[in-house]
């Protein structure tokens, strides 16, 4: 655990004032998050793929373009952490609401090393104002302590298929946990 209050003081996670009471068994949750820099030959937009569990079976997927023009491999995954940041804290805002308990803080999980380690790590700054407003969306979520951002191998990553056509041979291990 890291220290956050000097960058982000007070930063908690916003719980409904009118959740109802938690009942029943606690749910883990967790996203795995990818994007495919440049994917569009025309307009070389990026594409952000996430996948969010509830106690590992998915919920909901996510693919799309982004809105913006990324000029590296970790602007897009910036991008996409944020989206998955957004998609995860919605959920979990969801489930308060319909009265599930949550099982400790989420986890989000992407392949990028360098956007993984400037999101967790207090001492890291950022040298491109553009990326600004994604990168401290998911830092602010991180000192919440709602969210745990880790990194994840990319034959591992989960969200890979939903970035990119891949085939038959990287395709199957992604698959095969839910051909059982």
């Amino acid at each position: 655990s890291h220290n956050w209050s000097e960058l982000y003081p007070g930063a908690a996670e916003e719980l409904p004032p009118d959740m109802p009471e938690p009942k029943g068994v606690p749910v883990q949750t967790s996203t795995y998050f990818d994007s495919d820099h440049a994917h569009d030959l025309e307009t070389r937009r990026s594409v952000t793929g996430a996948l969010l569990y509830l106690n590992g079976t998915p919920v909901l997927s996510y693919s799309k373009r982004q809105n913006t023009i990324e000029s590296s491999t970790y602007g897009a995954e910036l991008v996409a952490g944020r989206i998955a940041t957004d998609l995860t804290v919605a959920m979990r805002y969801k489930l308060r609401m319909m009265g599930v308990p949550l099982s400790g803080a989420s986890h989000l999980l992407g392949d990028n090393k360098s956007m993984v380690d400037s999101c967790t790590l207090p001492s890291s700054t950022l040298k491109k104002k553009h990326n600004a407003i994604a990168y401290h969306r998911v830092r602010e979520a991180v000192a919440s302590g709602g969210l745990v951002l880790g990194h994840v191998d990319s034959k591992s990553n989960r969200a890979d298929p939903m970035t990119k056509a891949l085939g038959p041979i990287n395709h199957y291990p992604h698959m095969s946990s839910y051909l059982r």
